[in-house]
C-alpha cells in the first residue's frame, strides 16, 4: 500500500491538463467565454433562480480569452499553459460553482450543478489537482459567501446531509475515474518504451551481419599488396566503427526504454572516476570531436546511485552536447564542451557545458517531459526524461541555463557522503 500511494501521489508526474491539444484548450476557452453570459440570462430571465450576477459572470467569461490565447492555446503541455489552465479551471468550476450553490441556498439545480462541476473537473485535470481544488473552491467560496454572500434561508440538517451525500459519490466516481485514467496513462507510456527498447535490441542483428562483412574486407586487405589494401584495411575499420558506435547508441536507447522501472540497486562512487570512465568510452565519430571535450576535475565527491544507469546519463548528455556543437555553425574547438566535477554548498556537483547552439527559452522548461524533443528530426525524447529519473533517484537535481547559439549548461547536483 505504501509503494502504491508512493507512486501515484509523489513520484507520477503531475498533468495539468489531460489529453491536451489546440482545439480542446480552445474549445474550453470558448465555452467559459460564451457559456457564461447564456447562463446568466437562462438562470436571471428564463429559469430565475433566487441569486444570479451578471458582473460576476462576465468576469468569469473573460477568463475564457487566457485559454484561447494563442501561446497558451498552441503549446497546451508546456508549464505555462498548465499554469494558466489550472488556475482559471479552479476558479471557474469549484470556487465559483460552490459559491452560487451557497448563493442559492443549495436548492435543486445548483446541487445537480456542483455534480456535474465535480466529475467534469476530474475529467479535465489531474485527479490530485482535482481533489485540492475542490477542498480549496469550497473553502474559499464559503469565506466569499460570509462576506459577500446575499442572506438565505437556514438549512435543515437533511438537506445538508442529503447533499452531502450526492456530492460525496461525485467525488468518490471521479477519484475512481482519475486513478484509472492516470494507471491507464502510464501503461501507454511503459508499452511505448518497451516497444522502442525491443526496436533497438533488433538492429543488433544487422549490426552483427556489418561486422563480419567488416572482417571479411580487412581480411581480402590482408592477402593483397597493392594500393588497394590500404583501402580496404581502412573500410573495414571504418565498418567496424560504424558498428561500435551504433551498438554504443542502441545500448543507451534500452537504458532509456527502462524509464518507468529503474533499478533501485545504490552503490557508493567516485564521481570523478565515474565522469572520467564515461568521456573516455564514448564513441566519439572523429578525432576533433573526441579533442573538444576537456574534463576538470575541481575537487571529487562520493555519492550513492546506480553506477551504470549515471554512465548512461554521462552518455546522453554528452551526446546532446556534441549534436548542439555539429549544428553550430562554426567547427568544435578543444574546450567546446566542457564536463566538471566539484562541490558547491556540501552538494556535489556535476556540469556539462557546450559552446553549441542552445535552447530556446520556451522549450526549456518541457526538455525533460518523456517524448519531448527540441530536434525532431532525430530526437526521440526520451534521453533528459532518463537522466531526470536517475538523478531524482538519487536525491539528486538536474537544471539547465541555455541561450540561443550561446550554448546550454546542464548541472547535476547530488548529495554528498560523508
Amino acid at each position: 500500500m505504501s509503494r502504491w500511494l508512493l507512486e501515484e501521489v509523489i513520484t507520477s508526474p503531475l498533468v495539468a491538463v489531460l489529453h491536451p491539444s489546440p482545439l480542446r484548450m480552445k474549445g474550453l476557452g470558448l465555452f467559459v467565454l460564451v457559456g457564461h453570459p447564456l447562463f446568466w440570462w437562462t438562470w436571471a430571465i428564463g429559469l430565475p433562480q433566487p441569486y444570479e450576477s451578471l458582473p460576476l459572470r462576465l468576469c468569469a467569461a473573460a477568463l475564457g480569452l487566457l485559454l484561447v490565447n494563442q501561446r497558451i492555446s498552441n503549446d497546451p503541455s508546456s508549464r505555462l499553459s498548465g499554469q494558466i489552465f489550472s488556475v482559471v479551471t479552479w476558479f471557474e468550476l469549484p470556487f465559483l460553482f460552490s459559491y452560487m450553490y451557497l448563493c442559492n441556498g443549495g436548492n435543486a439545480v445548483w446541487l445537480a450543478s456542483m455534480a456535474a462541476m465535480i466529475l467534469t473537473y476530474y475529467f479535465v485535470t489531474d485527479w490530485r489537482i482535482g481533489t485540492l481544488g475542490l477542498a480549496a473552491g469550497a473553502s474559499c467560496a464559503q469565506i466569499a459567501f460570509c462576506l459577500w454572500g446575499p442572506p438565505v434561508p437556514p438549512w435543515s440538517t437533511s438537506h445538508m446531509l442529503s447533499d452531502a451525500v450526492v456530492m460525496a459519490s461525485c467525488v468518490s466516481m471521479g477519484l475512481l475515474l482519475g486513478l484509472s485514467s492516470a494507471n491507464l496513462r502510464r501503461e501507454h507510456l511503459a508499452h511505448t518504451l518497451t516497444t522502442t527498447g525491443i526496436m533497438a535490441h533488433e538492429l543488433r542483428t544487422p549490426l552483427a551481419t556489418m561486422s563480419l562483412i567488416g572482417d571479411a574486407v580487412r581480411a581480402e586487405g590482408s592477402g593483397r599488396t597493392d594500393a588497394s589494401a590500404h583501402k580496404l584495411d581502412k573500410l573495414g575499420e571504418r565498418l567496424h566503427m560504424l558498428v561500435r558506435n551504433t551498438n554504443h547508441q542502441i545500448d543507451t536507447q534500452i537504458a532509456n526504454a527502462r524509464l518507468m522501472r529503474l533499478p533501485t540497486t545504490k552503490e557508493s562512487m567516485s564521481a570523478s572516476k565515474l565522469v572520467s570512465a564515461a568521456v573516455a568510452n564514448y564513441p566519439f565519430r572523429s578525432t576533433r570531436e573526441r579533442e573538444s571535450v576537456q574534463l576538470l576535475v575541481r575537487r571529487d565527491f562520493h555519492f550513492h546511485g546506480s553506477q551504470a544507469l549515471f554512465v548512461q546519463v554521462i552518455d546522453n548528455l554528452l551526446k546532446n552536447a556534441l549534436r548542439s556543437l555539429a549544428a553550430a555553425s562554426s567547427a568544435s574547438k578543444p574546450g567546446d564542451l566542457m564536463v566538471e566535477v566539484g562541490t558547491m554548498h556540501n552538494r556535489g556537483r556535476i556540469v556539462v557545458s557546450d559552446k553549441g547552439v542552445g535552447i530556446n527559452p520556451d522549450l526549456q522548461p518541457r526538455i525533460f517531459e518523456p517524448f519531448f524533443s527540441t530536434n525532431r528530426g532525430t530526437g526521440h525524447g526520451l534521453g533528459l526524461a532518463f537522466c531526470q529519473r536517475v538523478v531524482e533517484g538519487a536525491k539528486g537535481s538536474i537544471r539547465v541555463r541555455s541561450e540561443p547559439a550561446r550554448g546550454a549548461i546542464f548541472t547535476i547536483e547530488l548529495p554528498v557522503l560523508g
